[in-house]
């Protein structure tokens, strides 16, 4: 490989923010944070989600007002609307 156009490839710590789990593997990211594992320190980094806090792999649902979101959606976009319904009933009664 040609020297010095390659990222540094070492060791590193990721940290679920919401559970505190940690997992040590290899990577090019950059981090000013350290942590100490097992007597080694190691670049860390924080994730929001990993497999140890993400539902598909918990088996935990986290509850989503989807209907909330389906009804603004419609709404914006006047999907099935009063307007819609009652503009076809005038055409029909025009013609």
């Amino acid at each position: 490989m040609k020297e010095g156009i390659h990222p540094k490839y070492h060791e590193v710590v990721f940290q679920d923010s919401s559970t505190g789990t940690q997992f040590i593997t290899r990577s090019t990211i950059r981090t000013e944070r350290t942590c100490e594992v097992n007597g080694k320190k190691y670049p860390l980094v924080m994730v929001d989600i990993s497999s140890a806090s993400h539902p598909f792999y918990t088996g935990k649902q986290k509850y989503v007002d989807a209907a909330g979101r389906v009804e603004k959606f419609t709404r914006k976009y006047n999907w099935g609307g009063q307007k819609d319904a009652e503009k076809a009933d005038g055409d029909k009664a025009q013609g």
